[in-house]
């Protein structure tokens, strides 16, 4: 709302730091274009609106404002005189959409200079031609190399991803072929050792005993639990006891199997008690075959079953054959990022989840908030790493109003006090030469805070540093598909503009 429009007088414009420079002659055009307004408390103009006017504070109190979520963040607020806001690219044209990148507020009566946005882009083409063409350069310059560099950055990340996702693959794959190699060999010696057994003078019931006790010591394997070092010392040492007694060969071979396998002094007297003496120790060799091939298929099993669990841990970071945007489980996306990360850790970093499985799913943008996990996580455990000892990364989840925190927490040096309100910015990175290129966490705001509408904050003290993501329970914009990486992320500068 405005008051009484009070006449523009060149001098008193010409008083601001803005247009100190300037000749009588441009000043008396600023005031022929322009006007000067009063506004009485409230708003001026709001985040999104068509940029109309381009505004110089004269005298008052201005507020600056960035939409985060269904909430209103104040950015910036003072009472220099001279300070400007507004539509402050409209000398860009139609190269960028020209919208209020802030809302505007005044707390008192407060008198500005308003420039129409046409007018301000006429003035900075004819009066200035060379420094805007400069700015041109800047601002689009700035903007393909954050491109470039976020490509790069990208890449970076999907090659240690990579890396990564191979080393952890291998380990099961090698033991799967492995024990296939093992399992095939056993599976031999089995044919064998049943052509033995049936060329033997033994009744069918003896055979139908032996075929009995191996099938209910296959059942047994599948059950065995698994013992301390010191508990399955014991009980080798009482196997191997049992085995030499009874003169069966290789007894300290065979007596770590069968308890791996769940198998105790108990259940070979149950197998003495089934078969005539002669013939024990054959029972004995053909049940630790047994044992032997029902543990290699176990290991083949959980093998496979680990190189599956990757590959869907894969297919879940990358979110190949999803849909871009739909409502997620945070959780789902941590483990599995976590899980393509693993690689990175090391034996001395401890990684604690403490996640509120209540928590309901979430509207986003899957792909790109495991872009953000990935950024937040790497630079943890590069922060661990940088003290040369053990550390902690814990990854928490919790409710805070309306909106979901996903915490990142190291213990690693910190941030420096005098850099905590820099490393958002784009470049900035407090990595040596070659380990960043300080884009990381650039990417990372933009995702969270322009596309997903949310927050990203951090607090940090030495051995104890949180980036807090805050994404919204429920979708601000349902039909809004913002690139994250479209121009400077407007709110980390807000406060520049005034």
């Amino acid at each position: 709302m405005t008051g009484r429009v009070p006449p523009c007088d060149p001098r008193e414009i010409g008083s601001l730091f803005l247009f100190e420079k300037l000749t009588p002659e441009q000043l008396g055009r600023l005031c022929a274009e322009g006007r000067v307004e009063r506004f009485e408390p409230g708003p001026v103009y709001t985040e999104g609106d068509p940029a109309t006017c381009f505004y110089v504070m004269i005298e008052g109190t201005v507020v600056l404002y960035r939409r985060v979520g269904g909430d209103d963040v104040e950015v910036s607020r003072t009472s220099q005189r001279g300070v400007y806001s507004g539509a402050m690219q409209a000398y860009l044209g139609d190269r960028v959409p020209q919208v209020y990148n802030n809302s505007m507020r005044v707390t008192e009566p407060t008198r500005f200079f308003v420039l129409p946005a046409q007018s301000f882009a006429d003035i900075m083409q004819e009066w200035f031609p060379m420094a805007a063409h400069l700015l041109e350069g800047l601002f689009f310059g700035a903007k393909s190399t954050q491109r470039a560099i976020g490509q790069r950055e990208r890449l970076l990340a999907l090659g240690s991803l990579s890396a990564g996702l191979t080393h952890e693959l291998n380990n099961p794959a090698a033991a799967a072929v492995r024990a296939t190699a093992t399992l095939r060999e056993r599976i031999a010696k089995m044919r064998h050792k049943l052509a033995v057994i049936a060329q033997g003078a033994y009744a069918p019931e003896v055979l139908a005993g032996l075929i009995d006790i191996q099938e209910r010591t296959a059942e047994r394997v599948a059950k065995a639990t698994v013992l301390s070092p010191l508990e399955a010392a014991d009980r080798e040492d009482e196997l191997t006891d049992w085995l030499d007694d009874r003169g069966i060969p290789d007894a300290w071979r065979l007596a770590p199997t069968f308890v791996q396998a769940g198998l105790d002094v108990d259940w070979l007297e149950q197998v003495a008690a089934a078969v005539d003496e002669e013939i024990l120790p054959s029972a004995v060799g053909w049940l630790n075959y047994t044992v032997e091939t029902e543990l290699l298929m176990d290991e083949i099993g959980d093998s496979t079953t680990r190189i599956s669990h990757l590959v869907d841990a894969a297919k879940q970071y990358s979110q190949l054959d999803r849909a871009p945007h739909r409502v997620v489980d945070v959780h789902e996306l941590l483990d599995s990022t976590l899980l393509m990360l693993s690689g990175k850790f090391g034996p001395r970093i401890t990684v604690v989840k403490d996640y509120d499985r209540t928590l309901p799913p979430v509207p986003a943008y899957p792909a790109e908030l495991n872009q953000v996990w990935t950024n937040l996580i790497d630079n943890a455990v590069f922060a661990i790493g940088s003290t040369g000892e053990d550390g902690t990364l814990t990854v928490r989840t919790a409710r805070e109003g309306d909106r979901l925190l996903v915490e990142f927490r190291d213990t690693g040096p910190g941030v420096p006090a005098d850099v905590r309100g820099r490393i958002f910015d784009p470049f900035f990175t407090t990595k040596p030469v070659g380990e960043g290129t300080g884009l990381g966490l650039d990417i990372s705001w933009r995702i969270v805070v322009n596309k997903h509408h949310g927050g990203l904050q951090v607090e940090s003290e030495p051995g104890d540093t949180r980036f807090q993501v805050l994404l919204p329970l429920t979708d601000p914009d349902p039909d809004s598909d913002s690139d994250p990486d479209s121009g400077p992320a407007e709110g980390k500068s807000a406060e520049e503009t005034v």
